[in-house]
């Protein structure tokens, strides 16, 4: 297959994004529907395997009755000159594996928001009976509100009967497979969560637990060996947010979570519990010669795991103690070594002053969105806002408007702060090299609250726009969203 080349008569063939034993997957334009869509199309010689085939026609039986947000959706399944297609939503993003191989570890923070976001699907998944059996950062991608999806439930298994897969097949992805599955055991919801805390555990160290020449030789460490501490590489991270890694991975189900909506749940109570104080070391790499000191946190009286925390405390004593650097350790197939995207020795944030320049309210717009008011928004004043319009939602017209901030030359910003007294909008932040635009997603969609904190991912711009999306109340005609001041951290 080629790009030029048409399925079906309908999906004309773009550009190979990717690849796999089985199947690749093209950029297709849809004829029809005029749109960009995702064809997956079972390899030639796979075709006259008949349980290759049903399971990957079931592959698309069993996503088509799922409907969720963080699962990418399945649009068409069809045969067409004896090729077998899967028609999926196009997502125009990154993958988790293509963040942490491009970044390094990922911020604490946003760590926790995809792999929350992954198991919220993934929950979902479970309550209709679908077990996934290859959760890995490949296999989850990341689309431009910065929002995770699930994709590639090829080797699903359902949790009732399932004839083709047998007790004693040993199918996934060595890397991130849990130890029933690698001895070809029952798996169930809890194999999915031992998967998924290898991710987190990636995205937290930008390494793998396990690494080995062979897929038995890993695998079989994830049955028999323990998984490296998550304190013991990167120091800083919230000692529950370690617990939550170390019960994910543990080597019986019984020991894990019970539930992938338990496991969720403890995920949002670690963001809950990091408050609104933005992430003060995106990567564990330290370049100079004195290792950093975390900052400085406040004690809660329901902080668990001492033990955790007194082991943190020793590595870092111990650390200091032989002059060693922090550094990340090489993965199969991630970030490794100790290369460029460390900070410096020092710790702390500097805020970078804004100046709100412009409305952004691009075509089918009319280019304007009270931009006499945009400056009321960096005056330092929180009684005076930028405002919309009035609308009862952009479904109808357009995707939204924004307000555009200059942050005086190019700036990689760490955290952005809006304060609203209009407190139940939605908005994302975007980043460009020019007031006019085009701009880049930087920071996913959230509810506004009084005052909401943004997490960027880091990419140096010069023009930011906190980009209003929904707003606060569907049902009533005179919604306005205000924005009295931004603020920003890099």
């Amino acid at each position: 297959m080629k790009a030029g080349d048409v399925i079906a008569g309908r999906y004309e063939l773009e550009e190979l994004v990717g690849t796999g034993g089985m199947s690749s997957v093209y950029r297709a334009q849809d004829r029809l529907l005029e749109r960009n869509v995702a064809l997956k199309i079972l390899h030639d010689q796979h075709l006259a395997d008949a349980d290759t085939v049903e399971r990957f026609r079931r592959e698309a039986r069993a996503v088509a009755q799922l409907s969720h947000p963080n699962i990418v959706t399945v649009i068409d399944r069809g045969e067409a000159d004896g090729k077998q297609f899967i028609v999926f939503e196009y997502i125009a993003g990154t993958s988790l594996k293509a963040l942490v191989e491009r970044g390094g570890p990922l911020p604490v923070r946003r760590a926790l928001e995809l792999v929350l976001q992954t198991a919220r699907g993934l929950a979902f998944a479970h309550r209709h009976g679908l077990i996934h059996r290859d959760v890995k950062p490949q296999n989850v991608l990341v689309n431009g509100g910065g929002s995770a999806k699930v994709t590639d439930f090829g080797i699903a298994r359902s949790m009732a009967t399932d004839g083709m897969t047998q007790t004693g097949t040993v199918m996934g992805t060595s890397a991130y497979i849990a130890p029933e599955q690698a001895t070809g055991g029952d798996v169930d919801e809890r194999t999915d969560i031992y998967s998924l805390g290898v991710v987190l555990f990636e995205l937290l160290t930008g390494s793998l637990p396990f690494g080995g020449d062979s897929f038995v030789s890993v695998a079989m460490k994830h049955v028999h060996e323990p998984p490296p501490s998550v304190l013991a590489l990167r120091p800083e991270v919230p000692a529950r947010v370690a617990g939550v890694v170390e019960r994910a991975l543990a080597k019986h189900p019984g020991d894990r979570f019970a539930s992938m909506e338990e496991l969720a749940g403890e995920l949002g109570a670690c963001l809950a519990a990091l408050g609104d104080e933005p992430d003060r070391d995106p990567t564990m790499i330290v370049t100079g010669p004195l290792v950093r000191t975390p900052a400085r946190r406040t004690v809660r009286s329901r902080r668990r795991w001492p033990l955790l925390l007194l082991l943190a405390g020793l590595v870092l004593l111990a650390t200091a103690g032989a002059g060693l650097y922090a550094v990340s350790r090489d993965g199969e197939g991630g970030a490794g070594g100790n290369g460029g995207n460390g900070g410096g020795g020092g710790g702390g944030s500097t805020a970078v002053e804004l100046a709100g320049v412009a409305s952004y309210d691009p075509e089918p717009g009319d280019a304007k969105e009270h931009d006499e008011a945009v400056a009321r928004a960096t005056d330092a004043d929180p009684a005076s806002y930028w405002t919309t319009e009035e609308y009862k939602d952009f479904a109808a017209t357009k995707s939204g408007v924004g307000l555009v901030l200059d942050a005086g030359s190019a700036t990689a910003l760490a955290s952005m702060t809006v304060t609203s007294d209009t407190p139940g909008f939605t908005a994302r932040i975007d980043a460009g090299d020019s007031r006019g635009g085009p701009f880049t997603t930087v920071a996913g969609e959230q509810e506004v609250s009084k005052r909401t904190t943004f997490r960027l991912d880091g990419a140096e711009a010069r023009y930011y726009v906190v980009w209003v999306t929904a707003m606060p109340d569907p049902s009533r005609t005179d919604e306005r969203a205000h924005v009295n001041e931004v603020t920003a951290l890099r």
